[in-house]
């Protein structure tokens, strides 16, 4: 595969569906392209005296169509598992498309792009078939990617994982919802956390992570399946560390449910947060007793560490 070869990932879904999967196909890449005819009149054959093409004027009035351009270089396993874990979040209904690509090709010459990725001060992400040196007092985090989100090529994890290593006390319980790979549970265990409990709503994010994981040789993580908080459980006791990469609009809506799970003095990080909606997101989760303390910025992205009660 060559550099230059691009992939289309398309996203047909109703059109009462379409600023949610917008603002998700917007993780993915923020260049969207967007086919919404809904405004087109019926009968209508000109705009400013131009010919309107027959195709839109008999096209679907009720459905749209994102998508997105990706170079043949990134992670396309990783894309297309997180738009099926936050479509199912969301309750969306949509039919995924890969254009301009010769899976077989992909599928066999991919892993030639994924490198080692250096985060932080001490965290290095390696894929299993590389070789990599570590920083001292490295930590080394093997992650092969799968078809799961999360393996430090996107900036959501990477400013999620640069907040870990900066606010993560040794001793701590932590809570990582939307766990995607499991690669924040596995970066929070090797930093010293006590235990990690993560969840996510796609079963194959679950197997994925549980792989990960044990590749790792990590004993201290579990990962199981939950939509959002709805399946977490309290048997070690309330936790002392949050971690949540997932779209600004899910953050919003399990803002009022976090108090429930955690210490008082409770640090929580969440990502995946274009800029634009950061002080949206900020304001939910101050209404419920948290108070940002640090940022991170990359891109259009954006990371915001927390602190629940004092």
């Amino acid at each position: 595969m060559e550099n230059n070869i691009w992939i289309q990932i398309k996203v047909t879904c109703d059109l009462k569906y379409r600023d949610t999967v917008c603002d998700i196909m917007s993780i993915v890449d923020p260049g969207l392209m967007i086919e919404d005819y809904s405004d087109i009149e019926t009968g209508l054959n000109t705009v400013y005296g131009e010919l309107i093409d027959e195709t839109i004027l008999n096209a679907d009035k009720n459905t749209v169509a994102v998508s997105v351009y990706i170079s043949g270089d990134r992670p396309l396993g990783e894309y297309l598992s997180f738009l099926r874990e936050r479509f199912s979040a969301n309750g969306v209904d949509a039919k995924i498309e890969t254009l301009g690509l010769d899976e077989n090709e992909w599928a066999s010459s991919w892993k030639q792009y994924y490198k080692p990725i250096h985060i932080g001060e001490r965290i290095v992400v390696c894929p299993p078939w590389e070789k990599c040196e570590l920083p001292e007092n490295g930590i080394l985090v093997e992650m092969d990617p799968g078809m799961a989100f999360g393996t430090g090529s996107h900036e959501t994890t990477r400013l999620v994982m640069r907040l870990l290593e900066k606010h993560l006390s040794v001793g701590e319980n932590l809570l990582d919802v939307g766990c995607g790979s499991g690669i924040l549970a596995i970066c929070a265990s090797k930093l010293g956390a006590k235990r990690c409990s993560s969840y996510d709503i796609d079963p194959v994010a679950v197997r994925v992570a549980r792989d990960n994981i044990e590749s790792n040789g990590i004993t201290n993580v579990t990962c199981d399946v939950s939509d959002l908080l709805s399946n977490v459980t309290l048997e070690y006791g309330k936790y002392d560390f949050v971690t949540a990469n997932i779209v600004a609009e899910i953050i919003i809506r399990m803002a009022p449910d976090l108090p429930g799970f955690i210490n008082d003095g409770a640090v929580l990080i969440v990502s995946g947060i274009v800029d634009s909606k950061q002080a949206d997101t900020v304001a939910a989760l101050e209404k419920v007793g948290f108070s940002a303390f640090d940022e991170l910025h990359e891109n259009e992205w954006c990371a915001v560490a927390l602190r629940y009660g004092k």
